[in-house]
């Protein structure tokens, strides 16, 4: 377990301080995709049937305002399902942009390798690893939220669905 642990941080410090930050910012991510997808399996049940139990308790559910109401409360219910998913999405996207960040600061060992001590292979070959890793951490965190993201948001847009299909609308065909 200690040689894990030891090649983690051994490839962390080869990529520099910016891994620190994609890990942290992957860590984020992937908490606020758990905590979204506990929400969705777990909690949002018992919200749902609160909403269809206040929608069947009207009265009147033909006529506009009452359909503005649906309307509304699909789309309230719809911003609590989402929740924090604006926050995953900026960490998604914050992910490469670090991994950029770390090429940057890689290239800059790289050349001031080069300034001061002419051509030496050794003094380049840490600051060109310091520019392939980030990189490679900043996509490779990224995909994997790509992929979270993308279940947790088909999974909204069923909920909501399924939530706009048990707010009927008796009387459809009737006057508006």
């Amino acid at each position: 377990m200690a040689d894990i642990y030891y090649s983690i941080v051994g490839f962390i410090e080869l990529g520099g301080n910016v891994v620190y930050f994609i890990a942290a910012t992957t860590f984020l991510m992937w908490t606020l995709l758990f905590e979204r997808i506990w929400y969705l399996f777990f909690e949002h049940e018992a919200i749902v049937d609160g909403v269809v139990g206040k929608w069947n308790g009207r009265a009147e559910r033909t006529s506009w305002s009452a359909r503005a109401i649906r309307t509304s409360i699909i789309s309230e219910t719809r911003q609590l399902i989402r929740g924090s998913l604006p926050l995953i999405l900026t960490c998604i996207t914050l992910c490469p942009l670090l991994g950029l960040l770390g090429t940057v600061t890689g290239m800059i060992s790289v050349f001031d390798a080069m300034a001061s001590q002419g051509g030496n292979a050794r003094s380049m070959a840490a600051g060109v690893s310091q520019a392939t890793i980030p990189t490679m951490c900043g996509m490779i965190a990224s995909l994997t939220g790509i992929m979270g993201s993308t279940f947790v948001r088909r999974k909204i847009d069923q909920e909501t669905e399924l939530l706009a299909n048990h707010l009927t609308l008796e009387g459809i065909g009737s006057a508006s």
